[in-house]
This record gives structure tokens, sequence and C-alpha cells, in this order.
């Protein structure tokens, strides 16, 4: 009997920049999944907010710095462990810099999230936006 697959914890950077959050559209639908932050497994010896900074490079071709551990949980829609990291922005302008997982990317104004996450984001996802994006 083989074990069940176990699916690597996963780091998203939540990156505000000029009043606006970054998202990125997945190439693939995961579950209802389709626009999420950028972000990734968790690798061996990392960080959660290690891999946050290492994927929002190797996915949107910025480069940030990890500023707050907002949270973590099970996402209800994957299952996935999930941590999620406020980051700033050093340098770059976002891209699509994996162009197999990412099929475009969006700085979204507050009121613009119900549209992309239309069941609502995680509650202190959605605290720390509230905070500040409604400066």
């Amino acid at each position: 009997m083989s074990k069940p697959t176990v699916k690597p914890p996963v780091s998203t950077a939540i990156i505000v920049q000029d009043g606006r959050v970054l998202m990125a559209r997945r190439r693939e639908r995961e579950g209802k999944l389709l626009w999420s932050f950028p972000g990734g497994a968790i690798e061996a010896g990392e960080t959660p907010e290690q891999a946050a900074v290492r994927e929002v490079s190797e996915e949107v071709g910025l480069e940030v710095e990890a500023v707050q551990v907002l949270g973590d949980r099970i996402h209800p829609q994957s299952g996935v462990h999930m941590t999620y990291v406020a980051c700033s922005v050093i340098a770059g302008e976002a891209y699509v810099a994996d162009e197999d997982e990412l099929a475009e990317v969006a700085w979204l104004e507050h009121g613009q999230i119900p549209e992309y996450v239309p069941w609502g984001l995680f509650d202190k996802v959605q605290a720390h936006l509230d905070e500040v994006l409604a400066a």
C-alpha cells in the first residue's frame, strides 16, 4: 500500500506597492484557485520568509524583502499548509518570469480583490490589506 502524497508547505508573498497588491494568474487552475499571490513550495532548509522572497524572484522577477509573517493555515481549497508573508519591493518591475506556471500578473486596488478572489482571503491577509490599502 502506498503512502498518500503529502504536498510540501507553501509560502506566499503579499506585496503592496503604490496602493495596490500584486496577484498572479496561474496557467492551470488549482481547484477553484486561479488568481493567487506569488509563492510556492518551501524548500528544505528554507524559512517561509526565504521561500517567499525566492519564489517572487522566480515567478514575477521582483526583488523583495520579507517584512512580517502575517499568519499560516491549511488552505481550505487545496489542503496545503500555507504561510503568508508581507514583503516590500526592493527593485524591479513585476512580469511573468515563470511562463510555465503563470499567465499574467496584476496590481489590484483594494476594491478589486473580490473580483479576483470571490470566496475571500485568509482573514489575517485581509486584515493586513484592509490596513495598508485603505490608508
